[in-house]
């Protein structure tokens, strides 16, 4: 049996409380939805109803086809249940609350004034509140749901190793099945029980990084096609349009896993992705460690995330964003010495 015993007290007790005594939760990930807060927010659902309660997951966008092959994602809602008397609000894997996206503006009662659980792992996460546990160590927040569900007593292999799958799941995306520097002896720990627990690892990681549709090759292509280079390349950045979603049939679930071919680049230090999004523009960038924090390039938009992969929204175009953030970025990268 593997052994997180060492790690497990790093669960907050009012964490464990306010779940533990919860009857009736309302558990939110972030807005487009990703293996991690599916996987933590699913995995609330199961452990609040395994303990005799009710729980409703929602996200503000539907689900991508890319994770319909995870347990439980025909429960996801996009808004919560109208007849549902909630008594306590999770929030998982939101680097801040404005990540909850727009269901939060249309239910403002529910998400203002019922007690509330954020579990996270974003260095950027400020949320300081009562049971609020913020882990950027964590290098998901899987990671530390796992962690969560020893302290409630519940079993990782529970409804025949959905629970484990679920948050197999979201360690696999945060850190490209462990290649990502975020991967530590907690992680790999964290892991292997989850493994043992009946998570089929071979087989998440074949569908989250190794298969992809047609549509969403030649979207790559499009977009791979007009890379460009600053700095002497040590900054590397791509821009993606709806026009290339329309020209190859992609949805924009599709653009995901991009910006990680980008931080292949052998020279660069930043890597950066433009998103047409409305009027505004999103980015998504990586860089490399002992360099650049990435958060400190999103943070100047307004953004997010981890000291490796980070992101933002900017209210301008594409094109007028791609040039103040290349400004910020060829500052940043000024600043690095190999």
């Amino acid at each position: 049996m593997i052994d997180l015993a060492p790690w497990v007290e790093a669960v907050p007790n009012p964490v464990v409380d306010r779940i533990r005594s919860a009857r009736n939760v309302l558990a939110v990930g972030h807005e487009n939805p990703d293996a991690d807060t599916l996987g933590s927010t699913l995995a609330i659902c199961r452990l609040v109803e395994r303990a005799g309660g009710r729980a409703t997951a929602v996200f503000a966008d539907p689900i991508p086809p890319i994770y319909h092959f995870l347990p439980d994602v025909d429960r996801a809602r996009t808004d919560p249940d109208p007849d549902a008397d909630y008594d306590l609000l999770v929030v998982s894997d939101c680097g801040s609350l404005e990540r909850v996206g727009e269901v939060a503006g249309r239910h403002p009662d529910l998400f203002g004034l019922l007690p509330r659980v954020v579990i996270d792992h974003h260095a950027s996460n400020d949320e300081r509140g009562d049971a609020d546990w913020i882990d950027p160590a964590a290098a998901a927040t899987c990671e530390m749901t796992t962690l969560l569900a020893i302290r409630l007593g519940a079993p990782l292999d529970e409804g025949d190793g959905a629970l484990a799958a679920l948050l197999m799941a979201g360690v696999v995306m945060d850190t490209a099945t462990f290649a990502h520097p975020n991967t530590t002896p907690r992680t790999l720990a964290v892991s292997a029980a989850l493994v043992e627990a009946g998570a089929p690892l071979s087989e998440i990681s074949r569908r989250l990084y190794r298969s992809k549709p047609e549509a969403q090759l030649r979207l790559f292509g499009a977009v791979l096609g007009r890379l460009a280079a600053e700095a002497g390349g040590r900054i590397v950045h791509t821009s993606l349009f709806d026009a290339d979603l329309a020209e190859t049939g992609a949805i924009p679930a599709h653009s995901e896993g991009i910006i990680d071919l980008l931080a292949q680049a052998e020279e660069a230090e930043i890597a950066i992705v433009f998103k047409e999004s409305g009027p505004a523009t999103r980015i998504s960038v990586r860089t490399k460690p002992g360099g650049v924090d990435a958060t400190v390039l999103t943070g100047a938009f307004g953004g997010g995330g981890h000291a490796r992969a980070a992101g933002a929204t900017i209210l301008l175009p594409v094109a007028e964003a791609r040039s103040v953030v290349l400004a910020e970025a060829e500052r940043l990268v000024a600043a690095v010495a190999r």
